[in-house]
């Protein structure tokens, strides 16, 4: 296993470095929508598509939809909208599982559900990346993603005793949480102070890292509910050794929106 994960590491990494940062324009769209579209293929399981074709032919209405709504500016807000109140949904499910299995609506209801959580996931890194420092933002949505699943692992395996929601995700704990979002903010700090950020605008940032950081665990808390009502580990074996590409994405799924909201919300932007 861990020689599995070292290799696919060893392509993956530079692949998706040169995808987010090095690419512009529609060679960018094409990236994303392939990363949404496999992620949407991997949902269409979780969603009751069990046949090859049913399940490649969610994955390209997933692709195609988001090409499409890239072009549709005035419906990026409203999108961006809907998955605020979305996750915020979401939460309610994820404290209530087992018991909001009843209200998921089905198959119907799941595969809705995939949309609402793949398009707008998408939108949100199309958004920042055609914005002013488009890569310094992704890279800052990355770094606060990153930190705090990095100091979640080590603050839970040192002091993770209490777990948040065992019925979800047994090995994520209350110190993990912490833990990991004080990882994240410490990097934000950082990286503000690096970039000369005004004193005044330091504690509004941090409380938007903040938001971003605690649905970023929402979307990872979110994927492993669907994968436990589906009785499954990982949403597929596409990247051995590291499940599949919504196992690697479910974090950005509810942080990328939210990140993109709060930025256009805020009108603030990197000098």
């Amino acid at each position: 296993m861990l020689k599995q994960r070292i290799i696919t590491a060893l392509w993956l990494a530079p692949l998706a470095l040169v995808g987010f940062f090095a690419l512009q324009g529609f060679a960018f769209l094409a990236f994303i929508s392939v990363i949404v579209g496999l992620a949407g293929w991997e949902w269409a399981h979780l969603a009751g598509y069990h046949t090859q074709g049913q399940r490649i032919a969610y994955a390209v209405l997933v692709a195609v939809t988001l090409m499409m709504l890239s072009k549709m500016s005035a419906l990026i807000m409203p999108l961006l909208y809907l998955a605020a109140v979305w996750w915020l949904l979401a939460l309610v499910m994820v404290l209530n599982f087992p018991k909001s299995i009843a209200f998921w609506g089905g198959n119907l209801g799941k595969r809705i559900m995939g949309l609402i959580i793949l398009l707008p996931a998408g939108l949100g890194l199309l958004l920042l990346k055609a914005l002013p420092q488009g890569n310094m933002l992704i890279l800052s949505l990355m770094l606060l993603v990153w930190g705090a699943d990095i100091g979640a692992y080590f603050f839970g395996r040192a002091f993770g005793k209490r777990k948040m929601v065992p019925r979800v995700s047994p090995g994520k704990s209350w110190a993990g949480l912490f833990g990991g979002l004080l990882t994240s903010l410490c990097i934000t700090l950082g990286l503000l102070i690096y970039l000369q950020i005004p004193l005044s605008q330091l504690l509004p940032l941090l409380m938007g890292a903040t938001l971003v950081v605690l649905f970023s665990v929402l979307g990872d808390l979110t994927e492993s509910m669907f994968k436990r009502q589906a009785g499954i580990k990982d949403s597929s074996q596409l990247l051995p050794g590291h499940g599949g590409v919504l196992d690697r994405i479910d974090s950005l799924t509810a942080a990328a929106p939210i990140f993109a909201l709060l930025l256009l919300l805020s009108g603030w932007v990197l000098p």
